[in-house]
């Protein structure tokens, strides 16, 4: 069982610092703030700039060193403070940064990863479209090979960062017909391309993070900017897709124990019925399902995160940690919000903020639905929990 070192201990106390200094402070600020870009961006510096970008990957590309239990614990915190905040750095090292690191080839990894890790250039993954969501075989956004280049037309859709992105991972059909995951490749697309458009989607929550549309038409791409193998890219993304689950899970845990603690903070000074919410046996029972729920999720989140850092086989305990934290932080936050009663309904109190905030974590990295039955699978073939 994971038992935390001295040194992750005292990397957790500098995060958490500087979350309560740069972070909370303003998370309410960034969820209301209906600006064209409400994303924080100067973050991206700031964590490049304290390495924390970079945890997690190898120092000889420009990564910090450190392991995929140091990033649970910088996701796990950064949520705390801002959960959609933390979903915008999730998504430029864990799912775009992580995907060039493993698949790309030397030249493209040297090109964009050290800048990525430093905060000088941001990422975006995009492979949802509006006929394709958790079933990926029915991409249809294509690209032809003309000569040196690949030529895109098509759209995509919900795509978290892809409003500012530089560089954004396209799934991209270049052969085959829709219905196969064979003849998809990845494209790593100049957000400044000509003949990309793309156009900001309003939200319910997560809402420091940017969604965007994409539009593709007769968009050029070199090709030299192919991710990993033709027709094969997006199967060899898989690997990071599993990994993503585990970071998706440390960012539930935090949104919940974000929720927690609020709800703890409040019964404790809410007056009803002779004195404060927190000697309410109902209450209190509340209060500690909340607490049982969140510990089991710690368990599951670093408990795989060890695995995969020991190099062990965790694809089925990957998806059953992001399905049953996503699943508990949704729970908490319901009871958070429903401790706080009309208080929390209202648009300056976090508990709305984390209502709003915790549903996307069951869609995201693959909906439960899908999580479940990749569990199944798993079963029939021999795993045992």
């Amino acid at each position: 069982m994971y038992e935390p070192s001295a040194e992750h201990d005292e990397f957790r106390s500098q995060v958490s610092r500087f979350v309560e200094t740069e972070i909370t402070p303003h998370a309410t600020t960034w969820d209301r703030d209906d600006s064209i870009h409400p994303y924080p961006m100067h973050l991206f510096g700031q964590l490049g700039e304290l390495g924390w970008l970079g945890v997690g990957f190898d120092e000889s590309i420009g990564g910090s060193g450190g392991g995929p239990l140091e990033r649970c614990i910088m996701f796990e915190e950064l949520a705390r403070g801002s959960a959609g905040t933390a979903l915008g750095i999730y998504v430029h090292t864990s799912l775009a940064t992580a995907a060039l690191t493993t698949v790309a080839n030397t030249s493209l990894r040297d090109q964009f990863v050290p800048s990525l890790l430093a905060g000088e250039l941001t990422g975006a993954w995009a492979y949802a479209e509006p006929d394709s969501g958790a079933d990926v075989t029915q991409v249809r956004c294509a690209a032809r090979r003309d000569g040196d280049q690949f030529v895109l037309n098509g759209s995509k859709m919900y795509i978290t960062n892809a409003t500012f992105a530089d560089v954004i991972l396209v799934v991209v059909r270049t052969s085959g017909e829709p219905g196969r995951l064979g003849g998809l490749s990845v494209l790593a697309v100049d957000g400044e391309s000509e003949g990309l458009t793309r156009s900001s989607m309003a939200k319910l929550g997560m809402r420091p993070s940017e969604l965007a549309e994409l539009h593709f038409d007769d968009c050029v791409v070199p090709a030299d900017r192919l991710v990993g193998e033709l027709d094969n890219g997006f199967r060899q993304c898989l690997a990071v897709l599993s990994q993503g689950r585990i970071f998706a899970g440390a960012l539930a845990l935090g949104l919940g124990n974000a929720a927690l603690q609020a709800a703890v903070a409040h019964v404790g000074t809410r007056e009803q019925f002779g004195g404060p919410l927190a000697t309410k046996q109902a209450v209190r029972m509340t209060i500690a399902e909340m607490t049982v729920r969140l510990r089991g999720v710690r368990l599951l989140v670093y408990e795989t995160a060890e695995k995969m850092a020991r190099g062990e086989p965790y694809d089925t305990d990957a998806s059953i940690t992001k399905l049953v934290a996503s699943e508990t932080a949704t729970w908490v936050s319901e009871r958070c919000l429903h401790l706080h009663g009309a208080n929390g309904y209202m648009l300056d109190s976090p508990a709305q903020r984390f209502y709003r905030d915790c549903k996307i974590n069951e869609w995201g990295e693959g909906a439960n639905e899908l999580q479940r039955e990749m569990i199944f699978e798993a079963v029939a073939k021999g795993y045992t929990p």
